[in-house]
């Protein structure tokens, strides 16, 4: 099972939080987002400008002997400012958060792929209050490499996602916390992927607490 923790900035706590053998780790590139991922402009004022997570984002074994899988988060953004911080953070999969159709997700992979990213993968999020909403994942599962099911009903009950018969791996969120550390062993679907945590594991936004990620990883592995 995948475990993908979303929203984080500060290169350190990624670094700490990636020492616990996390798989992927999400960079909010939405402006709104208390949990924005901002960049640096060069001195020359260039393009690429220097990302605040240079470090990171490199590739030399004497910085990280293992650097987790980076999706960048994004929704309805321009595909220009999508190709840059793919480019820049060297980003592995684009999560699209917003209204994206068809149309603009085809020419966004064919963009990246080969030129910018070999490879790249895409993933689509779907907002899951009702069982309905699931259907939505047909308009997309052509170009899709991931689903993210964002459950967000009052009672988070996973059982709506049994009425998913697609073919597309998909991860799961919708506040997810230490108390649905069962929910998640329970879970099973031929699909399911991983989950995708944030805000419940946060001392401050975009600040993961490694002791609670810590707690709440022996729980579920």
């Amino acid at each position: 099972m995948i475990i993908m923790v979303c929203g984080m900035r500060d290169a350190h706590n990624i670094h700490e939080v990636s020492q616990l053998g996390i798989d992927w780790i999400g960079l909010d590139f939405q402006a709104k987002s208390e949990r924005y991922v901002s960049q640096i402009s060069s001195c020359a004022g260039i393009i690429p400008d220097y990302s605040s997570l240079s470090d990171l984002s490199s590739n030399e074994p004497s910085q990280q002997s293992k650097r987790p899988i980076l999706c960048g988060v994004f929704a309805d953004d321009m595909p220009q400012n999508i190709v840059t911080r793919v480019f820049n953070f060297k980003l592995d999969i684009v999560q699209l958060n917003g209204e994206e159709s068809m149309v603009m997700v085809n020419n966004l992979r064919h963009t990246l792929d080969p030129d910018i990213h070999a490879g790249i993968k895409i993933m689509k999020r779907l907002v899951i209050t009702k069982r309905e909403d699931i259907e939505k994942y047909k308009e997309y599962e052509d170009e899709i490499d991931y689903f993210l099911f964002d459950i967000q009903n009052n009672s988070n009950d996973w059982s709506i996602l049994k009425a998913y018969d697609g073919k597309v791996p998909f991860l799961v969120s919708g506040n997810i916390g230490t108390e649905e550390a069962d929910e998640i062993k329970r879970f099973a679907h031929p699909q399911f992927y991983g989950i995708s945590i944030n805000e419940k594991f946060e001392t401050a936004p975009a600040v993961k607490d490694v002791t609670l990620l810590t707690d709440f990883l022996e729980k579920i592995r």
